[in-house]
């Protein structure tokens, strides 16, 4: 049978890890890289309401995030597929193309979102990108498009030209996806 430190003897041996060391005044001293560790100061409520907004807003930003970052990618890739191709027929093409893919995978679950969310969704397609939803309607589908999904979603008490700041009015969204970014809520 063998004793507690046999085994940890043998655990030992069977594991070799090369670590990085420095050598101090003829010691070797191994040297580590940690991971980086975030310290996000806790939101500082004004009152219960602001508190009861704040929990509002999280199940919100965390229903709507991945549908901004999922977007700012087919965004990218777009762009990029397009700077690709030379005819203006091929373009025309390509873009009602991947519109059609893009209804096809988004349309049912973003017609579940309540008015809020979408507002949300406007403003984090923005932070995303670096583009209004507004610029972006306009330059993949003309002006004209733009102008009539802008009265639209006016219509619903929305902005297509709403700016994400987050420095500004969106303070409490930027912390929570600093929360969820570093996988904290």
């Amino acid at each position: 049978m063998l004793s507690s430190n046999g085994i940890a003897q043998e655990l030992a041996d069977s594991i070799n890890i090369v670590l990085q060391h420095r050598i101090v005044n003829h010691d070797t001293i191994p040297h580590v890289n940690l991971q980086e560790v975030p310290v996000i100061p806790p939101y500082h409520f004004k009152n219960k309401r602001h508190k009861r907004r704040y929990g509002k807003l999280v199940r919100n930003v965390k229903k709507v995030l991945p549908f901004a970052r999922s977007a700012g990618q087919k965004v990218n890739a777009i762009n990029e597929h397009l700077a690709n191709i030379s005819s203006e027929k091929e373009k025309k093409a390509y873009l009602k193309q991947a519109e059609k893919e893009l209804f096809d995978e988004f349309e049912k679950p973003l017609r579940k979102l309540t008015f809020s969310q979408g507002r949300l969704l406007i403003k984090l397609i923005n932070r995303e990108t670096g583009d209004t939803t507004y610029e972006l309607i306009k330059h993949f589908k003309g002006g004209f498009s733009a102008f009539f999904w802008q009265g639209i979603a006016r219509l619903f008490g929305s902005n297509l030209k709403a700016e994400y700041h987050k420095d500004g009015d969106d303070q409490m969204i930027e912390h929570i996806i600093l929360l969820i970014d570093n996988n904290i809520i």
